[in-house]
């Protein structure tokens, strides 16, 4: 049997208020796509509400602490709370980012334990002009090409995509490598691809951000497409 797991990352721009003292300053900031994926906690919501069996969101900033970030790498903590010591980056290592990490691994332990098979969509959205540069793609598809559930559903995702939104620019493995360090990847090194299915769905965020990029189809076909694609499975 199947379980549908969503997860989004970057859903949110909240502060603890232990810590809102370092960004008194940062008010824009926190608005921009460097503190959270703009528009993803409405694709999560749209997705979760009509697909997931198990859904979890991080409404924290990626300012404070990127969940979407391996312990040891160096954007797990922003300019902001890197030069903090190291007991204080600890503690929100303890308070905010293992709590979240820990609860989606249990989630997908839990199941394969009952004899399930997770499929997990990580929902992202990205910003449509990164270092000058345009990013050349309405929705991005990303999974590791080495695991074959993962290639083949990224496959027919697309493929529903461009049946239901025509219109818009599909690409795969973009704007990020499908096996770049994240949740989706830890997880894979964790759990068997028998067992574990990942794949991260990237949109584009001019769709929320640009008043000519109108998501009015946009929210529910992506739901069409992705609804299709599982039935299959």
């Amino acid at each position: 049997m199947d379980i549908l797991l969503v997860t989004c990352e970057h859903a949110g721009n909240r502060i603890p208020a232990a810590y809102r003292s370092l960004f008194q300053a940062q008010a824009r900031l926190l608005r921009t796509h460097r503190g959270y994926d703009i528009g993803a906690a409405e694709l999560f919501g749209k997705i979760s509400a009509a697909m997931a069996d198990d859904r979890y969101a991080c409404m924290l900033s990626r300012l404070l602490i990127d969940p979407n970030r391996s312990l040891n790498h160096p954007a797990l903590f922003s300019a902001i709370t890197r030069p903090l010591p190291r007991d204080l980056r600890a503690a929100i290592v303890r308070q905010y980012y293992l709590p979240y990490r820990e609860a989606v691994e249990t989630a997908v332990a839990r199941r394969i334990g009952e004899r399930q098979r997770v499929l997990h969509i990580s929902v992202h959205t990205f910003t449509p002009v990164l270092d000058r540069r345009v990013r050349t793609a309405d929705i991005g598809l990303l999974y590791d090409p080495q695991r074959r559930i993962e290639k083949k559903l990224s496959r027919v995702i697309r493929k529903n995509l461009r049946t239901v939104l025509p219109e818009l620019r599909v690409r795969m493995n973009y704007p990020y490598a499908g096996i770049a360090d994240g949740l989706v990847s830890s997880l894979r090194r964790k759990f068997p691809p028998s067992r574990y299915c990942g794949m991260e769905l990237e949109v584009n965020q001019k769709f929320w951000t640009q008043a000519r990029c109108r998501k009015n189809n946009l929210l529910p076909g992506i739901v069409r497409a992705l609804q299709a694609a599982f039935a299959r499975e």
